[in-house]
């Protein structure tokens, strides 16, 4: 009996994995022709048929992109703003999530509320008030100032996300600790932090990718050249060798590369912590 129920899945399933390898491959196709182009040589970028696997590669696109147009100088402002970014937003969420969680004040369901209704709002229509908020605190032309915006943007989501996360936590741990003498300050670092690693490392992911990633405000605030960011340097820089697409894709997998070992580092924890905040609260 159980030969036949597995006989008769046996066709479901082989034709299951050929729709995901098919999806895999075609969203994984254009990154690994990116990655290829990368190593080729210009004189090789056109050939056809193309070759996924250069025939002589070269790192020579990479030190080009590197040592070129102060991309090593907007990489490292792209990495000091979303590493500021996942930081502020690590510490002020947590904390603003555990105070809904766990404490009762006036006002406190209007306040949560009120701010979730902000995640609605778009963006592009918080750009004029953002840009004149950030010259009356002399923030402009200044990378403080799109760490400011970043972590503001994303505090909502991420409070929702903690704060469900951290209902979902024993108070009897808690309790324990306020019968042995200890305050909120110790239960929250001792506790609470220690037990929440997964839905921190998701609002660590979500924090340091729309960072990362942001072009719109970073155009808007930063005039300088030597403080603008890693998006901003590889649109400039496809201006700049529009032809030469060995360079552009070198360029754009080094922006890749951090990306890359922040969600390989955490992914174990992305996707039980975004479930358990998700489904909470």
């Amino acid at each position: 009996m159980v030969e036949k129920i597995t006989a008769r899945r046996l066709p479901r399933r082989l034709v299951l994995y050929a729709i995901l390898v098919l999806g895999a491959s075609l969203m994984a196709g254009p990154f690994l022709y990116m990655i290829s182009t990368a190593f080729k040589g210009q004189v090789y970028v056109f050939e056809f048929p193309p070759q996924f696997i250069p025939t002589h590669p070269t790192i020579e696109n990479f030190v080009k992109a590197w040592t070129s147009n102060n991309f090593a100088v907007y990489f490292v402002n792209s990495l000091v703003v979303a590493v500021a970014t996942m930081t502020v937003m690590i510490v002020l969420t947590s904390m603003m999530a555990y105070a809904f969680a766990r404490f009762e004040f006036a006002g406190k369901n209007f306040f949560f509320y009120t701010m979730l209704a902000m995640m609605m709002m778009p963006a592009m229509m918080l750009i004029f008030p953002q840009f004149i908020l950030a010259r009356n605190l002399n923030l402009l032309n200044k990378l403080p100032g799109l760490v400011v915006v970043y972590a503001a943007g994303g505090m909502a989501f991420n409070t929702f996300l903690l704060r469900g996360f951290f209902e979902g936590l024993p108070r009897e741990l808690e309790e324990a600790v306020l019968i042995d003498g200890g305050g909120y300050f110790t239960i929250f670092t001792h506790i609470i932090l220690p037990l929440s690693t997964p839905a921190l490392a998701t609002v660590g992911i979500f924090s340091f990718l729309g960072s990362w990633d942001e072009f719109i405000w970073a155009l808007t605030v930063i005039n300088e050249a030597k403080k603008r960011t890693l998006p901003i340097a590889i649109a400039n820089f496809q201006g700049q060798h529009a032809s030469d697409w060995g360079l552009v894709f070198a360029a754009s997998l080094i922006a890749v590369i951090p990306v890359l070992i922040i969600y390989v580092s955490l992914q174990r924890y992305f996707v039980q912590g975004l479930t358990a905040g998700a489904v909470k609260g």
